[in-house]
């Protein structure tokens, strides 16, 4: 069955950046011209996409694929006042993924067990990439059939059903708020993690300095430059605290290797495969880590080349190259280090009475700072549309929206009272599915219209990965729902 074509439902915006939007498409202005040949060309004021429709002989619009470059290359009909370059789209990569999930990773080793743990992260995170990929390359097709330059996730969920089997198509603007859905979960919960870190390991540091104080009052003190900073409404702009966090979180490791790899005992030491019941807390904790899923599409959309992004030495596959070695190194290191003792931030490990120790818990602690501004860009983008329509001064209200949506994920990370078993939670909730069970349904559902011979391997290929996922996700929520309510240990929670 052939791809339909037609206009996707706009109520979910785009993932731009705001200022890289020049579309407003409450004031476009359409161009009709009839053709000699019965032809209607379709043109917007503000938009550089051009659509011809042909009127076909009973009135029915049809929208084809001629007529101009951005169909052929979807890329090519960006236009972007701020867009970022390959080095801004790296760092935006790494402060992505090198957040709170990868100084949980011995406790997800804990989990799992030495070997199992760094082979499985491996395969993993090689899987993760490959899902990224597939979600890349599936919207630039699906901008090519309809005619867009760009595609949130969301959109390219819908456009994949509205193009799929008929009996999809009806599905596809549910199957576009489910993913917004699993995205504002995920970001959201992110955002509380790292905001509730940045405050464990900054009482950390202040009783070491003697001025013991509840966490709870560390992450009042917190609100205050989290707001200033999720005031930002640029990716571009976001770019100096990307490189900030960047850099700050690779030179903490660097220190932090320095307690991993001292008086390392025997491997022997440490359990080589754990039980099965906590293999699904450790499958949470790694989806967690791989927390990057829900930026790819809107930092590719805003590069000045985005060809590079998914080349085979460009930025996604550099950038998870570097996360998957450091994730492997972090979790095998620091779990034949601390074995059964990991706790859910590999920091809480280290001596509190060591300056080197404090000066780690410093660095983690402001880099993951900066990156609060990153994953709170996502829902924000979101929310932002939804809720500002509703309202005259729309540049009010989502500030108003911005502040409302910081104090909630203060309220969220003062009640957690397990930072382990929560990042196990969220990873499984939200990351899993994200990740590993849609990308691959939405290549399925965007390779039907024309199921080549490879078809079948293909089909073969993606259903075994959402098959993985979906376990994950039903083992994974409820393992760390039952850690959670049977009041699992206290790692890092503010109790």
């Amino acid at each position: 069955m052939a791809p339909k074509f037609r206009d996707v439902d706009q109520t979910t915006p785009l993932l731009h950046d705001c200022n890289n939007n020049n579309n407003n498409n409450n004031n476009n202005t359409i161009n009709n011209e009839r053709l000699s040949n019965g032809t209607v060309v379709s043109g917007s004021t503000n938009s550089s996409a051009t659509t011809i429709v042909h009127l076909t002989a009973g009135g029915d619009r049809k929208a084809g694929k001629a007529g101009g470059a951005l169909l052929a290359d979807p890329v090519a009909g960006r236009t972007l006042d701020h867009p970022t370059t390959n080095l801004d789209t790296l760092m935006h990569m790494l402060n992505g993924n090198l957040g709170t999930g990868i100084l949980a990773m011995p406790d997800a080793f804990k989990n799992a067990g030495l070997y199992v743990g760094f082979f499985g992260t491996l395969a993993m995170g090689v899987i993760c990439t490959h899902c990224m990929h597939l979600l890349v390359r599936c919207s630039h097709e699906l901008c090519r059939r309809y005619g867009r330059p760009s595609l949130s996730y969301a959109e390219v969920g819908y456009c994949a059903l509205d193009s799929g089997p008929r009996w999809a198509q009806p599905l596809a603007a549910s199957f576009r708020r489910l993913i917004n859905s699993f995205l504002l979960v995920m970001q959201l919960g992110l955002c509380c993690v790292y905001y509730l870190f940045v405050a464990v390991n900054v009482r950390e540091l202040l009783d070491y300095l003697g001025c013991p104080v509840p966490v709870l009052t560390v992450l009042a003190y917190l609100l205050v430059p989290l707001a200033a900073m999720n005031m930002v409404r640029s990716l571009k702009l976001l770019t100096p605290t990307s490189l900030v966090a960047s850099v700050l979180a690779i030179a903490g490791l660097a220190i932090a290797f320095l307690f991993l790899l001292q008086d390392l005992p025997h491997s022997g030491s440490v359990r080589p495969v754990s039980s099965w019941s906590t293999l699904p807390l450790y499958f949470g904790t790694v989806m967690y880590a791989f927390e990057g899923i829900g930026v790819v599409l809107p930092l590719e959309n805003n590069m000045a080349n985005p060809r590079d992004f998914i080349a085979w030495n460009g930025v996604l596959n550099t950038g998870m190259t570097v996360v998957v070695c450091l994730y492997s190194a972090v979790g095998f290191y620091g779990y034949l280090k601390y074995g059964e003792q990991a706790q859910g931030s590999v920091t809480l490990n280290l001596p509190n009475d060591a300056l080197l120790a404090q000066i780690v818990r410093l660095l983690m602690a402001v880099a993951v700072l900066a990156s609060y501004a990153l994953q709170f860009y996502v829902p924000m983008t979101i929310l932002v549309p939804a809720v500002t329509r509703h309202f005259r001064h729309r540049a009010l209200a989502e500030y108003g929206l911005r502040l409302a949506t910081v104090l909630l994920t203060f309220v969220l990370a003062a009640i957690i009272p397990n930072l382990g078993t929560f990042i196990s939670l969220v990873g499984a909730v939200s990351t899993s599915t994200l990740a590993l069970v849609f990308p691959p349904l939405i290549d399925l559902l965007t390779l039907w219209p024309a199921r080549t011979e490879r078809w079948r391997w293909t089909v073969l290929k993606d259903a075994l990965i959402i098959a993985f996922g979906a376990c994950g996700f039903f083992f994974g929520t409820a393992k760390s729902l039952a850690t959670i309510f049977a009041g699992g240990p206290p790692d890092g929670g503010i109790h």
